[in-house]
């Protein structure tokens, strides 16, 4: 699957966009302007993904990926 796969699914499961999750993450203090929080680790945010928006865990750590930078 390619990672914009995992990004189309993810917006179809979820009705929600990187850039949404972005702004949810950044109330949660995960991010803090526009960048990761580095007293924050990857499995806090991926557990929130998973827990919150029921997405698998390949799915959560493509959103983290956006998190990073990432965005094809």
């Amino acid at each position: 699957m390619s990672f914009q796969a995992y990004i189309d699914t993810i917006k179809a499961k979820t009705g929600k966009t990187p850039e949404e999750f972005k702004k949810m993450a950044e109330k949660k203090e995960f991010m803090i302007d526009g960048k990761l929080n580095p007293t924050i680790k990857a499995t806090e945010i991926t557990n929130w993904l998973k827990e919150e928006f029921k997405l698998g865990h390949g799915h959560a750590m493509a959103i983290y990926a956006t998190f990073k930078g990432k965005t094809e």
